[in-house]
């Protein structure tokens, strides 16, 4: 008897959370950010549609699924930043170790690989 209980349980909690998880609302793909370029521009934008939301004193269910759907394309502007960050990192870093040892060449290819893709991100 036991046993049937507790497989119950267990049965009755695994519905549970389905049902709340299909409860969720639609999921979106939001706007692509293939580039940095297309990222960072995405994310001005949308970080202001998100501003204009936010700043009202009340939220209708209309605005509220209008913020659902643009922090989808939020999300893939921050990923495509922080890939390109990442790398960003390892360039510079390849720039501070060739100042060490004098590579005045690697410092100036390394150094407007990196310049050019800080630029994007702040001009």
């Amino acid at each position: 008897m036991r046993l049937k209980t507790f497989v119950c349980a267990v049965l009755l909690s695994l519905s549970t959370a389905a049902m709340a998880h299909s409860d969720r609302p639609d999921h979106f793909a939001g706007l692509p950010a293939n580039t940095l370029t297309e990222a960072v521009q995405n994310f001005s934008a949308y970080n202001a549609k998100l501003a204009a939301l936010v700043a009202q004193d009340t939220l209708t269910p209309h605005q509220l699924h209008e913020v659902h759907q643009l922090t989808y394309t939020l999300e893939n502007a921050l990923e495509k930043m922080r890939a390109e960050l990442a790398i960003l990192a390892e360039v510079l870093e390849e720039v501070h170790v060739a100042s060490e040892y004098s590579d005045a060449a690697k410092v100036k290819a390394r150094g407007q690989v990196y310049l050019n893709t800080a630029r994007q991100l702040v001009p």
